[in-house]
């Protein structure tokens, strides 16, 4: 995998995971430019009206050079929010190969016995995968089902009473349909459609007269797999998460299988040799959790990343730990990081080490791979509405957001005008009521970035 400047084998959890580099001699190193009076930077973001009431940090690197434009704030720790989801980008990168792992399974004599991975595509309604569903249903063994120690179905610090949200939806090691329903209402029709069908059963209207002062579409109790829909007066589509356990996700597979499937517990013998099911390309991945920050996908990634450790357990910690020791031991300031979405408010990050973050991945990853990745302004994802090309259909922003209640952040690149490509980050904490007027002011200080660098 073409990470780092050097080749080495790395023995994790008694897995050796061999990364291939190119030598350092191979790179010239680039002349650094002259060094830019950015004053009126600083001004703009002392002086703003805007700004002034929250935390802001600034970090702005030029992503060929490592030369530092500015720095506000900059080793102060913020709430990074899905920002989060960089960190997980480079742990796919380093730990995963160009697809992804779907299941792992043995053959014991006529038994077929599969385990998941965390792999979170299968039937998955934006990043769909039949792979496995399909290995499973042509297999002339009996297939079991074993249930490999994984995480909790939220994050630590997560928000318990977002359960209901499609942007919540329960961990797992083997997901099946993202772990949500899907529910599609048309005007004029007395219910909608369910998908899947498994849980029409299990859907009805809300009682006459029940409040809906959240204007929600669907409802579910937080402990049942219960969904109650509010009257349909306009078309629309609704994703609500649904409680997991290893009974529903049996009666899923076989409702959807057409056969039966035991169950076993997790045990692998010595003479057991463990095979991998290969599923979609990585990349098909990395692109919806960035461009749409989809949380469940993050989360499901370290999820994977972990099954490639090792094969006795699914943990968001140990990706993490080896991350931290072996690839990001160098950043400025050590990230507290505990989860994969930035779901979790007890996540912390100062600016400089998410821009070193992003300069690690401008130097290992093809620009071009990397740019489209990312959300673009004025083209797709969370950055279509803002950040418009000058010259239609030239970019000149790629980037990822985070958004939590109080706070807005946005990290990335962005090409100035002199055709120089910086990574910056732009992170707002503790942003009182509304944070339209902040994603504005935020637009505007970039743009003169553009402009003026």
């Amino acid at each position: 995998m073409p990470f780092s400047l050097f080749s080495r084998r790395l023995l994790v959890a008694g897995v050796v995971l061999v990364f291939t580099h190119l030598a350092a001699a191979q790179t010239p190193v680039p002349t650094p430019p002259a060094p830019v009076n950015t004053a009126w930077l600083e001004k703009l973001l002392r002086e703003s009206v805007v700004l002034r009431q929250h935390h802001v940090g600034v970090c702005v690197t030029d992503a060929n050079t490592g030369q530092k434009v500015v720095e506000w704030n900059a080793d102060k720790y913020f709430t990074p929010a899905s920002v989060m989801k960089m960190f997980s980008l480079y742990t796919g990168l380093h730990l995963l190969s160009d697809s992804l792992p779907s299941l792992r399974y043995v053959v014991r004599h006529d038994s077929l016995i599969f385990w998941g991975t965390g792999d979170p595509t299968l039937l998955h309604g934006d990043v769909p995968s039949r792979r496995a569903l399909d290995f499973l249903r042509t297999r002339p063994e009996k297939l079991f089902y074993a249930e490999i120690p994984s995480v909790t179905p939220y994050g630590p610090g997560w928000t318990w009473d977002d359960y209901n949200y499609y942007y919540q939806p329960e961990r797992g090691a083997f997901p099946v349909y993202g772990h949500t329903v899907r529910f599609y209402a048309t005007a004029g029709q007395p219910r909608p459609r369910v998908y899947p069908r498994f849980f029409r059963s299990l859907t009805e209207p809300v009682p006459a007269g029940t409040p809906n002062p959240a204007d929600d579409h669907i409802r579910r109790p937080e402990l049942e797999n219960r969904f109650s829909y509010f009257p349909i007066t306009q078309k629309w589509v609704d994703e609500t998460p649904f409680r997991t356990s290893p009974t529903l996700l049996l009666q899923l597979l076989q409702d959807t299988l057409h056969r039966p499937i035991g169950t076993v517990p997790f045990r692998l013998r010595t003479q057991d040799s463990v095979q991998v099911l290969r599923g979609l390309p990585a990349d098909s991945l990395y692109r919806r959790m960035l461009q749409v920050s989809d949380n469940f996908l993050a989360e499901q990634l370290l999820l994977m990343c972990c099954s490639r450790l090792g094969n006795d357990s699914l943990s968001t910690i140990r990706p993490i730990r080896v991350m931290r020791t072996l690839f990001l031991a160098d950043l400025p300031d050590a990230p507290r990081w505990v989860d994969g979405s930035g779901l979790s408010r007890l996540n912390l990050v100062t600016p400089r080490a998410m821009t070193s973050l992003l300069l690690k991945l401008h130097q290992e990853v093809p620009e071009k791979r990397l740019l489209g990745l990312l959300a673009t302004g004025g083209g797709h994802g969370t950055l279509r509405r803002r950040y418009r090309p000058v010259v239609q259909g030239r970019p000149w922003l790629w980037g990822k957001t985070g958004t939590l209640t109080n706070n807005h952040n946005v990290v990335g690149y962005l090409r100035t005008n002199s055709g120089r490509l910086l990574a910056f980050s732009f992170l707002n904490n503790n942003i009182p009521g509304n944070d339209a007027p902040v994603r504005s002011e935020m637009e505007k200080i970039l743009t003169q970035v553009r402009e003026r660098l």
